[in-house]
């Protein structure tokens, strides 16, 4: 990842451009919508800080697909929404039918008592469980459907680290929203 000071300068200035615009039009809004746009603004601005890797462009494509987004985030990518919103991958979905899982479930089940010894009983639930645990992960990754482990795991780090930057910002903002002198708060913002 590159270097994390920058990282949360880039966020730090794309969240000011979003907040702004959420405040420009937050007149008729109700809070729960004041909220989600907050919400947006902090994921679109996450997701541009760190371009280049599957789950920010998957953020941007899913965010953008929406129509009462669109404004929002094309003020807060400004002119490179358009490489932004490339569709890269054919994304699959992550629902699948409930009465399908039970009837494999149990139909591997069974297969399984009937024909292993005990040692690979425990193999085979070993590996049912860490390929459910990985199906969990990769709905959890933004564009994590269409990865293989290992590039899974890679993206769930990356993704893992640039959350707690987005924490770490949005705690020194909401602190200097507090304190009134807010540009002595920000130990990385050289804006």
């Amino acid at each position: 990842m590159q270097d994390t000071n920058l990282f949360k300068q880039v966020f730090l200035k794309k969240l000011l451009v979003g907040l702004l615009q959420v405040d420009l039009s937050s007149k008729n809004m109700s809070f729960l919508e004041r909220k989600r746009a907050i919400k947006l603004s902090s994921d679109v601005a996450l997701a541009f800080a760190r371009n280049g890797v599957n789950w920010s462009r998957a953020i941007i494509r899913n965010v953008s697909k929406q129509e009462k987004n669109k404004t929002l985030v094309r003020n807060i990518l400004g002119e490179k929404i358009d490489r932004q919103t490339k569709p890269c991958h054919a994304y699959l979905t992550c629902k699948r039918a409930g009465s399908n899982r039970i009837l494999r479930r149990s139909y591997t089940m069974r297969r399984i008592r009937k024909c292993a010894p005990k040692r690979s009983v425990a193999s085979a639930i070993a590996k049912r469980m860490l390929k459910r645990r990985t199906q969990v992960l990769k709905c959890l990754i933004p564009g994590g459907e269409s990865l293989d482990e290992l590039s899974l795991l890679e993206e769930t780090m990356d993704y893992i680290v640039c959350l707690r930057a987005q924490v770490d910002v949005m705690r020194h903002l909401a602190n200097a929203y507090q304190c009134k002198p807010i540009y002595n708060q920000f130990p990385f913002a050289s804006i």
